[in-house]
């Protein structure tokens, strides 16, 4: 990938977070917090599933 097109596509993104800025208003936090937190309970979940899973096929029954 070219310097400028990643110039470019760093430019849309910002543009984009403007724009969703400006729509939010008011409530931008209350959207932000909510995407941080939904993600990190997917990723927290996913990482506890991987690790259940790991403890299973060494037949660890203890938590």
């Amino acid at each position: 990938m070219g310097k400028y097109a990643k110039i470019f596509s760093l430019a849309v993104v910002l543009g984009l977070a403007i724009f969703l800025a400006v729509v939010a208003g008011d409530y931008g936090p209350w959207y932000f917090a909510w995407l941080v937190g939904t993600t990190m309970i997917v990723l927290i979940a996913a990482a506890g599933a991987v690790l259940f899973d790991t403890q299973e096929e060494r037949g660890e029954r203890e938590i």
